[in-house]
């Protein structure tokens, strides 16, 4: 497959599993970074509900479909 994939490009092996090692660690990157700020954005404690989820996915593709819910869900001050 990779000499395939090299020979269509007009490109060395090397060359094309070179690329699709960039690639896959770029991804991986992005995926830790997009993880990480998911932890971030969790930890503030502000959540949508289940129920407000629900309700607004239940009217997808209805002639009255809700915008998207606003969080209602925020950490207890003491």
């Amino acid at each position: 497959e990779l000499e395939a994939a090299a020979k269509a490009n007009d490109r060395t092996a090397s060359y094309v599993a070179a690329k699709a090692i960039e690639g896959y660690l770029k991804a991986r990157e992005e995926k830790r970074l997009a993880i990480e700020a998911a932890i971030i954005e969790a930890d503030k404690g502000v959540f949508i509900s289940s129920k407000a989820m629900h309700k607004w996915m239940d009217s997808w593709g209805t002639d009255n479909e809700l915008p998207p819910p606003e969080p209602d869900i925020f950490p207890e001050t003491t």
